[in-house]
Formats: structure tokens, C-alpha cells, sequence
């Protein structure tokens, strides 16, 4: 209602192109009486009669051209309506937490909006425009029955009309069963589909691509079978609907044709009661075709709401302020933090990121480095413990100002299946050509740009599978680099990188971060080296901390790290 009530006067004005549809389609059989009486006289007596043939030509008109005109108006309401709610549940997953989308399968998910939306439509239209009047119609035929004929015609069109709505509704409720198997099936299998054309080259690394196209169509099985039995209950539907409308009509014919043996009614009568018992039975037969879309609509349309009733696990206060980014200093204060309950990643982890200084966090994989920079974005929310900046509680703070005030190059650099130019410029959409430019050459991946054959209109494929994983990751740091963030964070920034780009790259990445709050996740400890303070990692604990020197000197865990990678260095080198 409320997306219908955003044209109430499109939604009046249609509604009363219907009612004027409705009225002329009734009146026609009213006209073609008058024709038969007229017609049904001795040769002497008979005169042709205009007037009745001219009107039954302008009703049969109207009740087309208002059911157009009827359609014409309320395109855009129904359009609108699509595009509001199909919006809506776009800008709700995109509001759902980290969580829900590293549990969610694409595939199934883009089927469910896609089925919702072409519900939606079909709902709207038919709900509105033929369940109505089809129900206006059959009261109208109803009233004019009643009022001119025999009680006997109202009620076989009574019990007729009883007896075929009972039928639809209890069929069509069990056939429903198939439906939703239905939806179920299609979307597993749109969902193995993409998860596996998004991983075309592993599985044509292993050969599996004979396993791929049987699981695929063990999904489609099922939606096979499924639909089977929903095509033949329907067709069971079809034939049981069409037996009562067939016994209904014989019916009203016995009982119309003895009429007029006996006198009481005329040859004219006779048509008349034909035509609208033939009327009703089109609208009535689509009336059932109707209520089964509908409430197939109303299946497809399920799943596609209830992503709209996730719920958001990270959500703005509502007295939520805009964070003071301005020189930001960052406090870790003993933090406890689990992705599962069961399974805590963060012991009681405390530290301070002074304004404009460099903090860089090592350690094994898996020691919780890289949760540290999902807290701090609020991906998810500490259990125990607070995230400062500037003495501000980040759970006090919009999301909005929050991540405005941060960039990141991650580890795993996923890129849109769109130009280069256009990845760059994601960081700042607002942001001129020669900034996009500029970035780019301090991420030293201008040249290599230039030297396509498309330059920055280039694509790159779906998640940057074009470029090489140096690459992807240049084009990242260009992107955190236009973003020109207060807070910078680098996971692992330069890790696809080969030895001569990284000590490019190094020295860009340390300018950029001079004067900026700096959280570097780094494997290779020759890249932090010079940090203002590095700490050290295991099993979601700090159990060192200090400069790389002072780490040096206290020998423990780092010292023997570092020893490792300058031994494997080293023998690299040789």
C-alpha cells in the first residue's frame, strides 16, 4: 500500500477506468438483447435498429479502450513500485553485517530479487486489476439477474461460482508445496552455477568440469521434478475448473431455453443469459489462473523479503555522532573478540596508534592480525574491551564518518567488473581525471596503464581476473591513495608485489602515510622495519612490543622471525 499511495491519483483515476470498463462490458450483452428482440419480429414489423447496433459497438469499444487507457496510467506506479522495494532490499544487504555476506551465496541470493521484483509486478497488476473486476463484474451480472429473471439463474451462477472458488483455493494451497521446492531448487542451482563460473580456473586446474555439470544438474533434478508435478496438479486444476464452468452453463441453458418455450422470457433473454454467463466465465477461468499466479508471486516474493528481514547486526546509535578524524590517535583497549562464540580470535588486546604515527602488527597466520582492521572499519562489534579515536568509542560514531576517515589496501584485492579508470576512481568518485592520473603514477601503475591498448578504459574482469595479482594490488593502493584517508591501514600491502615493485611501492606508501594515523598488517618484516612501534602476535595475543631494534636486542619471537626471513632471503639470493 504504501508504494501503491505514492500515486493515489494515478491509483483513483485507474481504478475509475476500470469501473467504466467493467460497466460498458456488462452493458454489451444489455445492447445485444435489445438487437435479438428487434430483430425476432414478423418481415412486416421489421425495422433495423440503429441506435442498439451503434451502441453495442461503442460499448464494446469502451470496455477496451478504458481497460488501455487503465493500463497506460498506472505503468509508472507499478514501475516505481519495482523499483522502490527492489532498491530497497539492495541498500538493506548492503547494510547487513560482514557476517550475513561471508554466509550468503550470491547466486541464490541475486535469484530471489530478481523472482521478487517480477512477483511484485505480476502481484500489483493482477491483484488490483482483475481480482477486483472480475468481483465487480460477477455483482453486477449478479444484480441485473436478480432483478430481471428468475431467483433460479442467481443461485446456478451462485453455486457455480461457489463451487469452482472452493476448488481453486484448495488445490492451488497444495500445489504450493511444489512451488517453493521450486524456488528452493532454482536457487541452489543458480548458486552452484555462479560459485562455479567464479572459479573457472580452479576447476579447470583439476579437470572437474564433468563433476561441476553433474552436481549442477543434480539441482536441476530436483527442480525437474518439482516442476512435473506442479505442471500436471495444474493441469488437473484446468480440467476440474473447466467441468464445473461446463456444467454451470448447461444448466442456465436448460432452464433459459424452457423460459422461453413457456413465454416468459424472449429469444433475446435467452442470448442475454448466455453472454453473460460466457462473460463471467473468461474472467472467472482467468480469475483462477490469477489466484494461482498470485500466490506464486506471493512464494517468490517470500524469500526475497525476508533479506529485508535480516537483521543489522552493526547498527548506528541513534544519537550516533560524526567522528573528529582530525589528527586521529587509535586505542586499542583490551579487546576480546570472536567471530563464533565458541571461538575467540582476540585475548585482551591493548595499544595505542599515536596521531601520525606508523604501528605495524606481525605475526603467524591466523593470529588475529587482520581482525584487528575489521574492528577498527566496525565490521563487526568488540564483545569486551572499546576502539578509541580521539577518546571516541566507534560504536558511538556514524558507520558513515567512521570509514570515511579510513582507507585500506588489503591482502585480497577483489576488483568491479568495470574499467580500470573506474576502480581508480571508486576511492573518490567526485575525483577529476588528472587526480585519478596523479594517483595512479604514485602507485606506479600509470605506465603500465598507458601501455594497454585501451589505456584506463581497459576492463578487468570479473574480480580483476585480468590483471595479475601485482597489479590488482597497484590499482588498490591507487584507489586508498585518491581516497586520501586520515587513517591508513595496509594488510599485507605489498605481498603480491615482486622484489623491485615492493621497494617502489614501499617508498610510496611510507610518503603517503607520513603525518597520517598508520596500522600496517605485514608478513615480510623488512617492510616495517622502520615503524614507530612494532607489535607481535600469536594465538590472538600481543606478546611483544617495542621498535625493531629494541625487538632485536630483547631476542625472543621477532628476533627469530626476523633471522628466518633475512636466512631465507639470503639463500634466494645464492
Amino acid at each position: 500500500m504504501p508504494y501503491l499511495w505514492e500515486f493515489k491519483g494515478r491509483v483513483i483515476l485507474a481504478l475509475s477506468l476500470l469501473i467504466l470498463a467493467k460497466l460498458a462490458n456488462v452493458s454489451v450483452p444489455l445492447a445485444l438483447k435489445e438487437i435479438v428482440d428487434a430483430l425476432d419480429q414478423p418481415r412486416a414489423m421489421l425495422v433495423l435498429p440503429v441506435f442498439f447496433i451503434v451502441g453495442y459497438g461503442v460499448l464494446r469499444l469502451c470496455s477496451t479502450l478504458f481497460g488501455e487507457l487503465r493500463d497506460a496510467v498506472f505503468a509508472k506506479v507499478t514501475q516505481r513500485a519495482i523499483r522502490r522495494i527492489a532498491n530497497k532490499v539492495f541498500s538493506h544487504l548492503h547494510t547487513l553485517s560482514l557476517r550475513f555476506h561471508l554466509e550468503r551465496q550470491t547466486g541464490g541470493v541475486s535469484r530471489d530479487i530478481e523472482r521478487g521484483s517480477r512477483g511484485i509486478s505480476f502481484l500489483m497488476n493482477f491483484m488490483l486489476f482483475n481480482i477486483l473486476p472480475t468481483l465487480l463484474e460477477i455483482s453486477l451480472v449478479m444484480a441485473i439477474l436478480i432483478s430481471k429473471y428468475d431467483i433460479w439463474f442467481s443461485v446456478i451462477i451462485f453455486c457455480t461460482l461457489l463451487a469452482y472458488i472452493t476448488l481453486t483455493l484448495i488445490v492451488t494451497e497444495w500445489r504450493m508445496i511444489f512451488r517453493r521446492t521450486m524456488n528452493t531448487m532454482d536457487s541452489k542451482a543458480n548458486t552452484q552455477a555462479v560459485d562455479s563460473l567464479l572459479n573457472y580456473e580452479t576447476v579447470k586446474y583439476f579437470g572437474n568440469e564433468t563433476w561441476e555439470a553433474r552436481r549442477y544438474d543434480e539441482h536441476l533434478q530436483s527442480w525437474e521434478k518439482a516442476a512435473v508435478r506442479n505442471q500436471i496438479s495444474l493441469a488437473s486444476l484446468n480440467a476440474g475448473q473447466s467441468l464445473i464452468i461446463a456444467i454451470g452453463v448447461t444448466l442456465l441453458m436448460l432452464l433459459a431455453s424452457e423460459r422461453v418455450i413457456e413465454g416468459s422470457m424472449t429469444l433475446g433473454d435467452l442470448v442475454l443469459v448466455n453472454a453473460f454467463m460466457l462473460q463471467l466465465y473468461m474472467p472467472l477461468h482467468f480469475l483462477g489462473f490469477v489466484y494461482r499466479e498470485i500466490r506464486h508471486s506471493l512464494a517468490d516474493m517470500e524469500r526475497m523479503f525476508s533479506l529485508l528481514d535480516e537483521n543489522k547486526e552493526i547498527q548506528d546509535d541513534p544519537n550516533a555522532k560524526t567522528l573528529n578524524a582530525q589528527h586521529p590517535a587509535i586505542r586499542f583497549e583490551h579487546v576480546n573478540f570472536g567471530y563464533e562464540s565458541n571461538r575467540q580470535i582476540l585475548f585482551d588486546v591493548s595499544f595505542d596508534i599515536p596521531a601520525g604515527k606508523n604501528i605495524a602488527v606481525v605475526g603467524q597466520s591466523g593470529s588475529g592480525k587482520s581482525t584487528l582492521a575489521r574492528l577498527l572499519f566496525r565490521f563487526y562489534d568488540v564483545q569486551v574491551g572499546y576502539i578509541l579515536i580521539n577518546n571516541q568509542d566507534i560504536r558511538d560514531v556514524t558507520q558513515q564518518s567512521l570509514r570515511a576517515a579510513m582507507g585500506i589496501v588489503p591482502q585480497d584485492t577483489v576488483l568491479f567488473n568495470d574499467s580500470i579508470y573506474y576502480n581508480i576512481a571508486y576511492g573518490h568518485p567526485d575525483a577529476t581525471q588528472e587526480e585519478v592520473f596523479t594517483a595512479a603514477r604514485s602507485a606506479h601503475i600509470h605506465d603500465f596503464i598507458e601501455s594497454l591498448p585501451e589505456k584506463y578504459e581497459t576492463v578487468v574482469g570479473e574480480r580483476g581476473l585480468k590483471l595479475s595479482g601485482g597489479e590488482k594490488q597497484r590499482v588498490a593502493i591507487a584507489r586508498t591513495i585518491l581516497k586520501n584517508p586520515e587513517i591508513l591501514i595496509f594488510d599485507e600491502a605489498t605481498s603480491a608485489l615482486d622484489s623491485k615493485s615492493e621497494k617502489l611501492i614501499q617508498a610510496e606508501l611510507k610518503r603517503i602515510a607520513t603525518n597520517r594515523t598508520t596500522l600496517t598488517i605485514a608478513h615480510r618484516l623488512s617492510t616495517i622495519a622502520d615503524a614507530d612501534q612494532i607489535l607481535v602476535m600469536d594465538q590472538g595475543r600481543i606478546i611483544e612490543r617495542g621498535n625493531h631494534h629494541q625487538l632485536l636486542i630483547a631476542n625472543n619471537v621477532y628476533a627469530r622471525m626476523w633471522e628466518l626471513q633475512q636466512q631465507e632471503e639470503n639463500d634466494v639470493l645464492t
